[in-house]
């Protein structure tokens, strides 16, 4: 394995560390929606990642990618607001299944990981230019 792989490996998780932040962003944003006129809200949605194994074949092509982005299953969250103009004949709207504090929870993860992965890259970027002025 190359001293040049650990970027490729940090830059791929970086990328999907990203991904997973744009998602958590577009989940707490619809928090709070309703359900549309045609009764479907919005369901929150998770990144799946997916490890890319080391391979000599085929040099940088270890680590993460994001293999599917799914939605959640649960059901929606009804809440009784019988003068809402969404409110079904018991008085009830649907709103989104997003849980905001499951979301930061999410966030905080996934923005600790990036700056992690910064971190690998400018220890190896530190350690490439150490091991070049030792040849001077």
């Amino acid at each position: 394995m190359s001293m040049f792989s650990i970027f490729g490996v940090s830059g791929s998780a970086i990328s999907a560390q990203a991904q997973r932040l744009n998602v958590v962003a577009s989940n707490l944003a619809n928090a709070d929606a309703v359900a549309g006129p045609d009764g479907q809200f919005y369901k929150a949605r998770q990144v799946v990642f997916e490890t890319l194994p080391f391979d000599e074949a085929t040099p940088g092509a270890a680590g993460v990618k994001i293999n599917a982005v799914t939605e959640s299953q649960a059901p929606a969250r009804r809440t009784y607001e019988p003068t809402h103009p969404s409110a079904d004949a018991d008085g009830y709207v649907n709103q989104s299944n997003v849980n905001p504090v499951e979301e930061m929870v999410n966030m905080i993860s996934a923005s600790r990981s990036y700056q992690n992965n910064v971190e690998v890259m400018n220890t190896a970027k530190t350690l490439l230019l150490k091991t070049l002025q030792m040849g001077q």
